[in-house]
This record gives structure tokens, C-alpha cells and sequence, in this order.
């Protein structure tokens, strides 16, 4: 029983049987230091480009040797058209291509060149251009503070 008591009155002491502390607050103590800060933003940009060309008129042409035209050397008649593309919607006078000509040889079994073209006004060509980007900043704040 000797040894209990021994070993409780060393305990006692040793987890605070003894007299309380008072806290005492902290207070710091410098004369200069310094803070550095890092910000690293990463931003994504898509985007799109649609370019749209028109033609506003129309082109016709007829080229060759020993033909003969059955009338004028361009349809007789124009027609008007229409084309909606991604929303755009475009309106033009053409030539009709069912009012044209007809071409024969003029001496059969001779040599002959023919060449007919058109090109329609309206739309000729279109590019579409998508792309991305990332961009990335890296930001260091160094401060320097005195007391």
C-alpha cells in the first residue's frame, strides 16, 4: 500500500496537483518580414469565324469554232432564286437555263470545239474556322512589411 500512495502523490504532482498558470498572450516581435503570393489562372477561349462569300451578279459564256446558234448567243429569260444557308437567307435574279440556245455544227463531220459556263450569283464559298485557346498566368506578389 506504501508504494500506492508513493506512486499517487508523484502522479499528483506530475499532472497538476500543483499550484494553476496564468496564459500570458503572445505578442509577436519583429522588425521587418516579408509574405509572397502565387495566382495561376487558366482561361479557355473558343470561338468560331464563318465567312461567307457571295456572288452578286451572274457569268454566262459560250466559246467554240463551226457552231451555229439556234438564237441569241444567252438564255432569253431570267428567273429569280432563292437559298436559306445556317439562317442567311439570300435572294437573286439569274439567267434560266431552260431559255437557252441550242448550238449545232455548222459543216458536219468538221473538227468543232464547245464550251457553255455559267456561274450563279448567290453563295460561292463558304469557311468555317473553329478554334481554341488556352491562356495561362502565373502571378507572384512579393510584400515587404517594417514595424
Amino acid at each position: 500500500m506504501r508504494r500506492l500512495y508513493k506512486s499517487i502523490g508523484v502522479l499528483g504532482l506530475v499532472f497538476g496537483l500543483v499550484s494553476p498558470s496564468q496564459a500570458v498572450p503572445v505578442v509577436p516581435n519583429f522588425t521587418q518580414g516579408s509574405m509572397t503570393s502565387t495566382t495561376e489562372t487558366t482561361s479557355t477561349i473558343t470561338e468560331t469565324i464563318n465567312s461567307m462569300d457571295y456572288n452578286t451578279g451572274y457569268q454566262y459564256s459560250v466559246t467554240g469554232t463551226n457552231l451555229q446558234s439556234s438564237g441569241g448567243l444567252a438564255p432569253s429569260s431570267v428567273t429569280q432564286q432563292t437559298n436559306t444557308n445556317e439562317g442567311v437567307i439570300s435572294t437573286w435574279t439569274g439567267l434560266n437555263m431552260n431559255s437557252r440556245p441550242t448550238f449545232t455544227q455548222k459543216q458536219t463531220g468538221a473538227p468543232f470545239q464547245f464550251t457553255e459556263t455559267y456561274q450563279a450569283p448567290g453563295l460561292a464559298n463558304q469557311t468555317i474556322i473553329q478554334r481554341e485557346q488556352t491562356i495561362e498566368s502565373i502571378t507572384t506578389t512579393t510584400s515587404i512589411f517594417a514595424q
